[in-house]
């Protein structure tokens, strides 16, 4: 089971093969993230373990907080399509404070990493 990117600017291809999430940049196949799920006590999963591509050639992270809500915007947005406004605005805080600049467009920021228009 999966998601394929519907056109050129969404940016993700996301399945699952038993357990494990696979999230992969759907221009260049690189898996980038990993997320294994386990059942919970009373109904549904909870990740017990991810993983995030270490191949600088393959992705150049922005660090462990960028990819945190990177996972969670991708399995949040793009799989359970909520609408995650907190991921979305940590997101575009995140990338202010990167870049220096604090008035970065949101829909822009989250256009470039996910692939998504505003509120998507």
């Amino acid at each position: 089971m999966g998601i394929e990117p519907g056109g050129m600017d969404e940016k993700w291809n996301v399945f699952v093969e038993g357990d494990v999430l696979f999230m992969h940049r759907s221009w260049t196949g690189h898996g980038i993230y990993e997320a294994s799920f386990a059942p919970v006590i009373g109904g549904g999963v909870r990740i017990t373990s991810a993983v995030v591509e270490s191949d600088r050639e393959n992705y150049r992270s922005m660090g462990d907080e960028y990819d945190r809500l990177m996972m969670e915007l991708i399995i949040g947005a793009i799989v359970l399509g909520e609408p995650a406004a907190d991921l979305r605005a940590g997101l575009v805080e995140l990338m202010a404070r990167a870049s220096g600049k604090s008035d970065l467009p949101s829909g822009v920021v989250e256009h470039s990493a996910l692939g998504l228009r505003s509120g998507s």
